[in-house]
């Protein structure tokens, strides 16, 4: 007797209830898998965007915004502060680094940030053509600002007022393309780098001021700073300096992003907590139908028996069938969980957005299976013990 067959040709005999069992346990695995593969990358990701950042400095506002503005480009600014205060924190002896940012414009929804070259060299970024900027209004183009908006080397382009798609473009201050980043899954990707010079001059411009307006280096502002400390004690002295000395804020990258998963992290465990309770009443469905399938085939396992099956080869085919259940439907929850991921990464992709693929495979996926697997096994044993215990000659004699 083949316990496969004997198996798949049972669970194809009950479709509906089959169905039923693999849909709830694909759905609760495909839950967590989603679950997984979005918060791992998205951690990994925001780690490496921050890395060797111990500290922005911005306007007065919330540390967190100042955070997803500065690093990660995914929120408004908290506003401008005096380039004079920047250059004294940066000059500062518990600082090593400092890079500046200057926001405000952007191009199809891509932020255009005016910075210096260490802020592409922080990152590790190569060019892919082209050089980088040297001079006002010369531009280089993040590896996904150059595949979607198609502009190549040479080309010109003007900005929007803002930071979304809508704002009004500045038509009299056009930027030259003169070089395009290789990708380096670094939010380098989606911004489009300048000079900061050439933020000033845009502005200028939008206000008639760049041709008769020239104004001293103190009354000029930037974004934010963003530091590397120069030794440890820097992290415990830096921060207060800055908070009562200047009109900027501090916020730490580390614990403001450690706060936002804390947040985030609340809804997620909802969430795996609702997949691990589909997957028990995935493994509860699979006793209930091998528990009445028992009860329904007592007759014929009977009949097996005495045709020369064991004990343990009965109870091996329903603990056949219960693995059967959860392993298709493991299976078929991995890959959901996958295509939904990869789904959801074109979406963020096309919101211009942090991205997320489905094409990766984490080990803990093989913990997520074994579990699924376990659960499978765990409600087949009660049926498969029954059967195993099941008495020949009564159950015959009943018909």
């Amino acid at each position: 007797m083949n316990l496969l067959t004997v198996s798949l040709a049972y669970l194809r005999s009950r479709l509906l209830g089959t169905a039923l069992v693999l849909t709830l346990l694909a759905l609760g695995v495909a839950t967590i898998t989603l679950l997984m593969l979005v918060t791992t990358q998205l951690e990994e990701r925001m780690q490496r965007d921050a890395r060797g950042i111990d500290l922005v400095a911005g306007a007065k506002g919330s540390p967190l915004q100042i955070i997803l503005s500065a690093i990660y480009h995914l929120d408004v600014p908290t506003g401008n502060i005096p380039l004079a205060q920047a250059n004294e924190i940066a000059k500062h002896r518990m600082v090593k680094k400092a890079i500046p940012l200057a926001l405000g414009d952007s191009y199809q929804g891509f932020r255009i940030v005016g910075t210096h070259h260490d802020y592409p060299a922080h990152y590790g970024a190569q060019l892919a053509g082209g050089v980088l900027w040297q001079k006002p209004m010369e531009a280089v183009l993040g590896a996904e600002v150059a595949a979607k908006s198609g502009l190549a080397l040479g080309a010109t382009f003007s900005g929007a007022h803002g930071l979304g798609a809508a704002g009004a473009e500045h038509g009299d201050a056009p930027y030259q393309v003169v070089g395009v980043l290789a990708p380096s899954g670094s939010v380098l990707d989606r911004i489009v780098l300048t000079g900061i010079e050439s933020v000033w001059f845009v502005h200028d411009e939008a206000h008639g001021l760049a041709d008769n307006y020239r104004p001293d280096p103190s009354e000029r502002e930037i974004t934010a700073l963003l530091i590397e400390y120069a030794s440890p004690l820097a992290a415990a002295m830096l921060p207060r300096y800055i908070n009562n000395n200047s009109e900027l804020q501090s916020a730490s990258p580390a614990y403001e992003t450690a706060r936002l998963f804390s947040i985030v992290g609340v809804g997620v465990d909802v969430l795996r907590g609702f997949a691990l309770v589909l997957i028990l009443g995935a493994g509860l469905s699979v006793f209930v139908a091998l528990y009445h399938a028992l009860e329904e085939r007592r007759y014929d396992l009977a009949i097996m028996r005495t045709l020369g099956a064991s004990a343990r080869r009965v109870m091996a085919l329903l603990l056949c069938e219960g693995l059967l259940l959860a392993g298709i439907g493991t299976l078929f929850g991995i890959a959901l969980g996958h295509v939904l991921t990869a789904a959801l990464g074109v979406a963020l992709r096309q919101a211009q957005q942090v991205a997320v693929t489905g094409w990766i495979f984490l080990p803990q996926e093989l913990w997520l299976a074994a579990l699924a697997l376990a659960v499978g096994i765990l409600a087949a044993l009660v049926p498969a013990w029954r059967a195993y215990r099941t008495d020949i000659a009564a159950t015959l004699a009943a018909g």
